[in-house]
């Protein structure tokens, strides 16, 4: 089972990329927090990945968050939830926003996900509330922030670490930019003024 790929990024778009690791290229699925995220095609790149394996198809989808991969791996539990749909939340809310949705039974905030209907946003706060219960606990020790803006400097941190930045440097660079305009910054935002400064 594979679990985790280093290599060359050879190509990215929002569907998917490939990732060169010695000679051999694999294809992997990525949400687009994870996708704005990603070097420039030609660099290397680390990224957490979850094997799904059927009878007719072997496919890799990547993930450059540990919170991104865990909800991903929670959300396919849930019935009728597949992992293109899993990919879709990921894409279309930030694991803060929902964290937030699901521990409060917003449904309707969750059915403003494409892809999300009324029945399974209220499938997915029933469900869902105690499979997240212990990362909204690890959430809570974090400092006091702006949930939103608080997850996604953790996700922005993160994946300029897995970008080969040292995290000191990284969080330094973070820093700087969420004095400036993290407040309202999207998690594309902080990752890319970030790399301005490294």
């Amino acid at each position: 089972m594979i679990a985790h790929l280093k290599g060359q990024l050879t190509y990215k778009s929002p569907e998917y990329t490939i990732v060169d690791v010695n000679g051999v290229g694999y294809q992997v699925f990525t949400p687009l927090s994870t996708y704005y995220a990603l070097p420039n095609s030609g660099q290397t790149v680390s990224l957490r990945i979850h094997t799904r394996v059927r009878e007719d198809e072997l496919k890799l989808f990547g993930f450059l968050t540990e919170e991104e991969q865990t909800i991903f791996q929670k959300l396919i539990t849930i019935n009728k939830v597949g992992p293109r749909l899993a990919l879709g939340i990921l894409s279309g809310m930030s694991p803060a926003d929902l964290l937030s949705a699901v521990m409060n039974n917003d449904a309707a905030k969750l059915s403003t996900i494409p892809g999300v209907g009324k029945k399974t946003a209220e499938r997915l706060t029933m469900e869902m509330k105690d499979k997240l219960a212990d990362m909204v606990l690890a959430t809570e020790h974090q400092p006091d922030a702006a949930p939103t803006t608080q997850g996604f400097y953790d996700d922005a941190l993160s994946a300029l670490c897995n970008l080969g930045y040292k995290r000191q440097e990284a969080d330094k660079a973070l820093k700087t930019i969420y004095n400036q305009n993290g407040k309202d910054a999207s998690l594309e935002e902080l990752i890319k003024e970030s790399l301005n400064i490294l």
